[in-house]
C-alpha cells in the first residue's frame, strides 16, 4: 500500500532526517539510500523496517546535515615512486643530460594519492532509528486510512460474490425437474410420437444431473466466502491468504459454469468472475 512518512533528529552540530515511501508490491523489498558513513546502519534499518512491514516496496532515504566526519590522508606508492626515480636515471646516464634527479619529475597522480578516510559516526546510529520508527509510525497511519477505504471496497464485493451464490442455487435447486423435462422433450422429438420410456427418461435425467450437481462447488464456495469475510473484519497480515482464498473461489466459480448449462446462473458467473478479478487487483495492495 502507498504510503509516506519522514522524520528528523538532532544530532551534533547538525540534524539527520529519514524519509520512508512505499508503493504496492507482492513481496517486501527494503532500499535503504544512506551516506556512506551509515553503510554499517542500513542493516539495521532493514530489520526495523520488517518489524513494521510485510509487503510492498519500501524506500528509506537518509539525509544528514552536519559538519563532515571524513578526513584526509597523503599517501606515498614507494613503488611508483622507485621506478619513477629509476626511470630518470637511466634517462640521464644513457642522454648524458646534466644535474640531479628533480623531486619535481615525481609529482605525478600514481606517486602521492590522497585517500579520504570516513569518520565515526556510529553515535549517530541510535538516533537514526529513532527517526526511523517514527516515519513509518506516520507511514504506517497513511496506510490504515487508505487501508479502510480498500476494506469497504472489498467487504461489498465479497457479499456481492455471496449474494451471486445464493442465486445460483436459486436456479439450480430444480435440476432435476428441469432435466427431466428437457429429456422427455428431446426423446419426444426424437421418437415422433411412439410411447415414451418413463424409466429411460427417469435414468437419463438422474445421470445427467449427477453430472451437472455443483452442490459440493456451492459448499466450498460458501465456505471460501465467510473465510474471506473473517479475514477482512481481523487484524494483522492478511493478504498472502486472502489472495490464495481467491484463487479457490475463482476455481469453484469455474467449475459451476462449466458444469451447468443455465442462460442466467452464467450470466452470474461471468459477474462472479469479474468480482474476484477486482479482489486480486485489490489484494495486492494488502499487507
Amino acid at each position: 500500500m502507498t504510503g509516506y512518512g519522514s522524520a528528523t533528529v538532532a544530532v551534533p552540530a547538525g540534524r539527520v532526517t529519514v524519509e520512508v515511501r512505499s508503493v504496492n508490491q507482492r513481496f517486501l523489498d527494503v532500499r535503504v539510500s544512506a551516506p556512506r558513513e551509515y553503510a554499517a546502519w542500513e542493516s539495521v534499518a532493514r530489520d526495523i523496517v520488517r518489524r513494521h512491514v510485510e509487503r510492498g516496496r519500501l524506500e528509506v532515504h537518509v539525509g544528514r546535515n552536519a559538519p563532515s566526519s571524513s578526513r584526509t590522508r597523503v599517501v606515498v606508492n614507494m613503488a611508483a615512486a622507485r621506478a619513477h626515480a629509476t626511470a630518470w636515471r637511466r634517462l640521464r646516464r644513457e642522454l648524458h643530460l646534466p644535474g640531479e634527479l628533480d623531486p619535481a619529475l615525481l609529482r605525478v597522480p600514481d606517486v602521492f594519492q590522497t585517500v579520504e578516510l570516513a569518520g565515526d559516526v556510529r553515535g549517530e546510529f541510535p538516533v537514526a532509528s529513532r527517526a526511523l520508527e517514527r516515519a513509518l509510525g506516520l507511514l504506517d497511519r497513511e496506510r490504515r486510512r487508505e487501508g479502510s477505504n480498500l476494506q469497504r471496497d472489498m467487504r461489498a464485493r465479497v457479499r456481492r460474490l455471496t449474494a451471486i451464490e445464493r442465486a445460483v442455487r436459486k436456479h439450480t435447486a430444480n435440476a432435476l425437474v428441469t432435466i427431466q423435462a428437457k429429456v422427455t422433450e428431446r426423446m419426444q422429438k426424437l421418437l415422433k410420437g411412439a410411447p415414451v420410456d418413463g424409466g429411460r427418461i427417469a435414468q437419463e435425467a438422474a445421470y445427467l444431473a449427477e453430472r451437472s450437481d455443483i452442490t459440493e462447488e456451492r459448499v466450498r464456495l460458501r465456505s471460501h466466502l465467510q473465510e474471506l469475510g473473517r479475514l477482512l473484519d481481523g487484524r494483522g497480515a492478511v493478504g498472502k491468504q486472502f489472495e490464495f482464498l481467491l484463487q479457490e473461489v475463482h476455481r469453484e466459480i469455474n467449475t459451476i459454469g462449466s458444469k451447468v448449462n443455465n442462460l442466467e446462473v452464467t450470466r452470474l458467473v461471468v459477474e462472479a468472475k469479474g468480482e474476484v478479478e477486482k479482489l486480486r487487483e485489490q489484494v495486492q495492495n494488502v499487507e
